[in-house]
């Protein structure tokens, strides 16, 4: 009796060994750790130090999207290419607010856009349910270079073309800008500008004889020079008021 109590002993110490046997390294270790091993070793984890590139990666992205405008800035420019934009007449009070000058230009309006070739085909392809473009839509102006035969205020490039897309290869004398359409008008981002305090004063009086000679009929445009980088992003670079000119 106490042989087959033995026997029997001794065949289940066998069964549990190749049981244990069978079993993978990391299995055996499962079943031996308890829940307070493994609270214990998360704490642990917890309290380790982050490695150095978990904390500089965030502070890389950070700064790469701070930095993002004022680097695609330089990059106009240093490739654009010099484009004269022609404001339209406005009233002297809605133009330097504060600090900020505020402009319009000929090709912000929407009535100027359509009269041109392409534009059927942008509406065509962003009209909303109104019959209008969809805000939000990208469009291309393409520029033609006005020769300017004599010193002092130069010519504003004259617009010739509507397209949704960028032009693959352009004549040197032409350039696409970049416009997207919101509350009934285009923007170029060269609307609004920061303007100094020692230039204020100046500006403001430059601005309101320029529109009162506008309103008699002596026409004296306000105009802009930009940089258009490849792309069609432009960077404003000084305007004329009269004869004088602002650099920005």
């Amino acid at each position: 009796m106490k042989s087959e109590s033995s026997e029997s002993s001794k065949k289940s110490e066998s069964s549990e060994s190749s049981k244990n046997k069978s079993l993978s390294p990391e299995a055996e270790f499962s079943k031996k750790l308890t829940f307070r091993d493994y609270l214990i070793a998360s704490e642990q984890k917890a309290n380790e130090p982050l490695p150095f590139w978990r904390l500089l990666l965030p502070l890389l992205i950070q700064t790469g999207i701070i930095l993002a405008v004022p680097t695609q800035a330089m990059y106009t420019n240093l490739t654009g290419k010099e484009v004269i934009l022609q404001t339209v007449p406005v009233n002297s009070n809605n133009v330097l607010q504060g600090y900020s000058l505020n402009l319009d230009y000929n090709i912000s309006r929407v009535s100027t856009l359509r009269r041109l070739p392409g534009w059927e085909d942008v509406l065509r392809r962003n009209r909303g349910s109104n019959g209008q473009l969809l805000s939000g839509t990208n469009l291309y102006v393409i520029l033609q270079e006005q020769q300017s035969f004599s010193g002092g205020v130069p010519r504003a490039w004259r617009p010739v073309r509507v397209s949704s897309n960028l032009p693959t290869y352009l004549p040197s004398e032409r350039v696409a800008l970049r416009g997207v359409y919101q509350d009934g008008f285009i923007n170029y981002g060269v609307e609004t500008y920061n303007i100094p305090d020692e230039q204020r004063s100046q500006l403001n009086s430059d601005i309101a004889r320029t529109v009162r000679q506008t309103r008699n009929g002596q026409l004296r445009p306000i105009v802009v020079k930009v940089r258009v980088d490849p792309q069609g992003n432009a960077v404003p670079v000084s305007l004329w008021v009269r004869d004088r000119n602002y650099r920005f």
